[in-house]
């Protein structure tokens, strides 16, 4: 590219400084380059990129006039090229903490800067009730980026998720979410076994098959036998008892607003998924279900377990039956038995998940707002409250 003229301008904002600048530029038929602009605590950054004008000097005195009369600082460097990416790979890379710790982000900054990555772009998009920034950087392949800032992540207590850049990230896609410890708080198995006196025995098997010591489909079978002879009813008054996680209603009802589908598919009970599903607004459900006989369980399930494989199976069939591409799904999980699940999807989110989970998903989260996912997908809190608020939908103000 030919000689090109980067003017900075900082200072208080204040209505009239984008203007002023190119009601000049306008006046020297310069072509624009590259615009970007920010604003912190009422602070303005401005950086406009434009083709050098032939008669440079009286250009710059102009603006510079311009920017004094207005109380803006402006600094002016003449050279050349455009503000392009670095080549090689291009990532979102987004940074979430309660709180972000400044030793936080200038450690995943270096560990950017030495894997030879260059951060293009900086955004924030969300302030609470978690810190969510994200970061557009080149220069590196997407899966050395990860890597290198898994291990970061881990050292600082924060969510760091590294995503490629591509045409994926706007597009319609498919969330299938697990729903036990995910969707919801607890296991709906224990709560059932709470009344047939067997709560911490359950709750011990259930542990380990998420962890992945013992074979889920036996431990179900193991777990469904202690609920024998439960009254039907038991069944309402867990539904009652059922707290959904935070976030979980914004997330479906902020994305179901841009076409997005919702799926949930469990190895718990179709008894309670469904109802769960109808209450939520979500597309497709999938989860076993209990034998009734006379109004009583009979410690049995009926038909092929939803295991580690059946999760799998169904989020291929949800997509390929709702017409999303398996590379535009995200699978959502937490226990060793989604590990298929999230292994299939486009994007695998080990949510509040078991070790095991965390170290073979794409990304992980670990805060208790289930909503922090649209941050992943480029949507700002803004973005989230507004449309909340077209609705009637009143959002608490944000601490101060």
């Amino acid at each position: 590219m030919n000689d090109t003229l980067l003017i900075t301008v900082t200072g208080k904002d204040r209505p009239g400084v984008t203007s002023a600048i190119f009601d000049v530029l306008a006046h020297a038929g310069v072509a624009v380059v590259d615009i970007e602009q920010i604003v912190v605590r009422r602070r303005l950054v401005l950086g406009v990129l434009v083709t050098a004008p032939r008669d440079s000097r009286r250009v710059r005195g102009t603006i510079e006039a311009a920017m004094t009369e207005l109380g803006m600082t402006v600094d002016i460097d003449q050279g050349s090229g455009d503000n392009q990416a670095r080549g090689g790979g291009r990532s979102h890379v987004t940074v979430i903490g309660a709180p972000l710790k400044a030793a936080a982000m200038s450690a995943v900054a270096g560990r950017i800067a030495d894997a030879g990555g260059n951060i293009d772009k900086i955004e924030r998009m969300a302030r609470y009730p978690v810190t969510a920034i994200e970061l557009d950087v080149s220069g590196i392949d997407p899966a050395v980026l990860r890597s290198s800032l898994a291990v970061e992540a881990a050292r600082q207590s924060i969510d760091v998720a590294v995503q490629p850049a591509s045409l994926l990230r706007h597009g319609v896609r498919l969330i299938v979410m697990d729903v036990d410890s995910t969707l919801i708080e607890g296991e709906v198995i224990e709560m059932l076994a709470a009344h047939a006196g067997f709560g911490a025995e359950v709750a011990e098997v259930t542990e380990r098959a998420m962890r992945g010591e013992i074979d889920f489909a036996e431990s179900l079978r193991q777990r469904v036998a202690c609920l024998e002879g439960l009254p039907a009813s038991v069944l309402d008054e867990v539904y009652g008892q059922i707290v959904v996680n935070p976030g979980a209603r914004t997330l479906v009802r902020t994305l179901r607003r841009l076409g997005y589908r919702f799926a949930i598919v469990s190895g718990g009970f179709s008894q309670i998924t469904d109802r769960l599903a109808v209450d939520l607004g979500i597309h497709r459900s999938r989860a076993n279900a209990l034998e009734i006989v006379d109004g009583r369980l009979t410690g049995k399930v009926l038909g092929e377990i939803v295991d580690r494989a059946g999760k799998a199976r169904a989020l291929e069939e949800f997509a390929a039956d709702l017409g999303v591409p398996v590379e535009a799904t995200i699978a959502i999980g937490d226990g060793a038995n989604d590990l298929d699940m999230l292994a299939a999807a486009g994007l695998g989110i080990a949510y509040n998940a078991r070790p095991v989970v965390r170290q073979a998903a794409d990304t992980t989260l670990n805060v208790p707002y289930l909503d922090s996912i649209m941050y992943l997908l480029g949507i700002r809190r803004e973005e989230i409250e507004a449309a909340d608020a077209a609705d009637g939908i009143t959002t608490p103000a944000p601490p101060i």
